[in-house]
């Protein structure tokens, strides 16, 4: 026998933005699906019922008119399904090929990284945020997107605003005229360059999509910029803090992974999983189904808490402790199914390869500051907002 989503209304929205997993905790002994009132939204929060409802398209679908993405990015090939999905995904192939990663991308990056973090070595503290995440995110980014080159703090912010835009289920009018004015200075940025990567074809986003057999439409180009934006700044921004907080926060962790670095991929892992930056994401019931004993009523728009899956006791041991040690376990944080990241081995290859052991050779005893601790927020999306450390310069 089934039962109606159960309804919470005691939730505050604010708490969720601090601190979310007390929340997750209990939605997960709830129900397998709970509409929470200051969400304004049905919240999946169990690892098993992500996991089905990925391998489910038919069911539940990533087309979504009422999505927030929607509104705010347009249609994307991220809100599609079937063949649709199938057509967006490969006109972007090319700039994600191992090879072009390897090849392209990987020295690319390198040279961003050693300049920021040759920048820092005489200062002796920073906050890793503004000093060195967010700006090799954006740069990276910047670089493979084929953008003319900008100030890192402009795709940043655009970024930031998108990601806004698409987790405002608050419904905040200032967060969505920010979000549409960011979209639109998008789409300048795209026309300032698309002629020059059609006429002469390379590795870059820009270019693979104008270049696609067929070509990729004008508007889709649009929207699915703006969706690699969000996404693609914020996801290896926030995975460099994790990695680094969860070490930091870890010391014995942290000498492990320095005394034997082919670690590094599994720290990263780990702190994607402990801290997931991509923690929510939406999908629609194409008919009335039922999940685990709940019915979910045709067209309902439901919310994948990845971030709360990976934290799932059912399927994590101590869940809410950072544990490179811990048994090998594959997790949500890149998604899953059709849907699986796109960038997720870019984001392996930047934080996992780069960043993270050039950080940590390069700035000796990097540390915490006790004086001021790292500040972590949000549900939707989720990391560091501000990572003081010190080192001995």
């Amino acid at each position: 026998m089934t039962r109606a989503v159960p309804i919470v209304a005691d939730i505050a929205y604010h708490d969720l933005l601090d601190d979310p997993y007390p929340i997750f905790r209990r939605l997960r002994a709830t129900a397998p699906a709970v509409y929470v009132e200051a969400a304004k939204l049905t919240l999946v929060t169990r690892f098993a019922d992500i996991a089905a409802i990925e391998r489910d398209p038919a069911s539940y679908s990533a087309d979504n008119p009422t999505s927030l993405v929607n509104k705010v990015m347009g249609p994307t090939f991220m809100r599609k399904d079937g063949a649709e999905h199938t057509i967006g995904r490969k006109a972007i192939e090319p700039s994600f090929r191992p090879a072009t990663i390897k090849d392209h991308w990987a020295p690319k990056f390198t040279v961003i990284c050693e300049r920021l973090v040759r920048d820092l070595a005489e200062a002796g503290e920073a906050d890793l945020f503004t000093a060195l995440a967010a700006p090799m995110a954006s740069l990276a980014l910047m670089e493979m997107i084929g953008f003319e080159p900008m100030p890192w703090q402009r795709l940043a912010e655009w970024s930031q605003a998108l990601i806004d835009g698409a987790g405002n289920y608050a419904g905040d009018p200032e967060v969505e005229r920010k979000a549409m004015q960011a979209g639109a200075d998008v789409d300048a940025a795209i026309e300032a360059v698309l002629d020059r990567h059609r006429e002469s074809p390379n590795p870059t986003i820009l270019s693979s999509m104008v270049n696609a057999d067929p070509p990729m439409p004008i508007e889709a180009i649009r929207a699915n910029i703006k969706v690699i934006i969000g996404g693609g700044l914020n996801e290896p921004r926030d995975a460099i803090l994790t990695l680094v907080l969860g070490l930091l926060a870890n010391p014995a962790q942290k000498q492990n992974v320095l005394a034997q670095p082919e670690l590094w991929p599994a720290a990263l892992e780990e702190a994607v999983r402990w801290i997931s930056p991509i923690g929510m994401y939406p999908r629609r019931a194409t008919r009335t189904v039922e999940l685990s004993g709940v019915t979910l009523p045709q067209d309902l728009q439901i919310g994948l808490c990845v971030g709360a899956a990976n934290r799932d006791d059912q399927r994590f041991p101590d869940p809410d402790s950072f544990d490179i040690s811990r048994p090998k376990q594959s997790h949500l944080a890149f998604g899953a199914g059709p849907h699986f990241c796109a960038g997720t081995w870019v984001s392996r290859l930047t934080v996992g390869r780069i960043v993270g052991p050039m950080l940590f050779e390069r700035l000796r005893n990097l540390r915490l500051r006790d004086e001021a601790p790292p500040i972590v927020r949000g549900w939707v999306f989720r990391g560091p907002v501000s990572l003081p450390v010190r080192w001995d310069a």
